[in-house]
């Protein structure tokens, strides 16, 4: 779940959402691959003018930092540091995008959307439990799908390819709702969602952590709001259009202020300890990765498996969120 920045994100203070996976990563930026046991995995997001594209993804470090070394990223960035790195990683990894995709402005998306979003805003990650199974699954699909949509900010947005993403998870658990955002899909809603169903499901292990702004290139980003939350806090004078809606409006707002989706004591992380985001393996991935590198140890003396081997084993996968 990142938060809102900018002129826009106060007009529309949502926020926006994508799906990390730590076993999940991109051999280009719209195909994907099985990760290797040293690699962080990948964030796949849907964003808007990326020439009809329906997701797009990218490792984790360059979506964060727009770097591939933990060691570039700044502790404090102005505008030209920023858009520099950006642009460099851009030309060396995001060229098969085409012509098409735009770097992007004050008023339109484009490539700059999916690199450095640390620089933009805070973020918050919800890490779960999954199967090695179901992201193979996951990454069939995807490659097999046709990889291409119409973005529309109310219908089919970042949070709308999250819900179903999560779906694909955990069947029949996202839905649209007419509160608390009028039957849009919002990050907040989807992180709610998620929240309450591993309240009911402990097995999952859900954990939050921060990864917070990087100081220097924008103001602090804002508080990610629902639609309601948005018009209530925005004074859109309601009342006087429907008292009845007003009220409702304002119930859902007080009840969803009392659900506190982010612990106070979240675990904070920086580009040096991403590795936190990647869940333990499976008791059973443990196994099968102790007979490779026992296999592996006589032939390779330095221990270093080999990336034939390496597909075998498995990682694990996570949420965060964005728009």
């Amino acid at each position: 779940m990142e938060e809102p920045y900018g002129f826009f994100g106060i007009l529309a203070p949502a926020g926006h959402s994508a799906i990390y996976l730590d076993r999940v990563c991109a051999e280009t930026p719209l195909k994907l691959r099985r990760c290797r046991s040293d690699e962080l995995g990948s964030v796949i997001t849907r964003e808007p003018d990326m020439a009809g594209y329906d997701w797009v993804a990218i490792p984790l470090l360059p979506y964060l930092y727009s770097v591939e070394n933990a060691s570039e990223v700044p502790r404090h960035a102005n505008g030209n540091l920023v858009w520099r790195m950006r642009r460099r990683y851009h030309e060396t990894h995001l060229r098969s995008l085409g012509e098409k995709v735009s770097e992007g402005n004050f008023f339109k998306g484009g490539w700059g959307m999916l690199l450095g979003q640390s620089y933009d805003r805070r973020m918050f990650a919800f890490r779960f439990e999954t199967t090695p199974e179901q992201d193979d699954q996951l990454i069939a699909r995807l490659n097999a799908g046709r990889n291409h949509s119409h973005f529309h900010y109310l219908f089919n947005n970042c949070s709308d390819f999250t819900r179903k993403i999560l779906n694909a998870y955990f069947p029949n658990t996202f839905r649209r709702s007419i509160f608390p955002d009028l039957w849009m899909t919002t990050p907040r809603q989807v992180t709610d969602k998620l929240v309450r169903f591993s309240r009911k499901h402990p097995e999952m292990k859900l954990a939050v952590f921060e990864i917070p702004q990087i100081p220097g290139f924008r103001r602090p980003s804002g508080t990610n709001l629902t639609v309601i939350g948005s018009l209530t806090t925005r004074g859109i004078p309601v009342a006087f259009l429907n008292p009845y809606a007003a009220g409702a409006m304002l119930l859902d707002f007080i009840l969803e202020s009392h659900n506190g989706l982010v612990p106070k004591d979240a675990p904070v992380l920086g580009p040096d300890n991403l590795a936190v985001l990647k869940v333990p393996p499976l008791p059973e991935e443990n196994s099968v990765s102790r007979e490779l590198q026992a296999a592996s140890a006589e032939v390779n003396p330095n221990g270093i498996l080999d990336e034939v081997s390496t597909v075998n084993l498995s990682l694990g996968e996570i949420e965060i969120a964005k728009e």
